[in-house]
């Protein structure tokens, strides 16, 4: 089950929507009323967050020969 985030369309220019979670299969259509006032709503497109993972660079090559700091330590 899915978590999706809806909002109430106000019926009154200037009035705030409410916004209200509900658990839904995703095969599931999406709700056009809300389930206990039965005021319209649509479902609002959230962004989600993710975990990215790379690859750690590899480590810098050793200085050479022709280095400023060659030989210095």
């Amino acid at each position: 089950m899915t978590t999706y985030v809806y909002e109430t369309i106000p019926r009154k220019a200037g009035a705030e929507p409410r916004r209200f979670e509900i658990k839904q299969a995703m095969t599931e259509a999406p709700l056009t009323r809300h389930p206990e006032t039965g005021e319209p709503v649509r479902r609002v497109i959230a962004g989600g967050y993710g975990i990215i993972a790379q690859k750690a660079a590899p480590p810098p090559a050793p200085c050479g020969a022709q280095c400023a700091c060659y030989g210095q330590s």
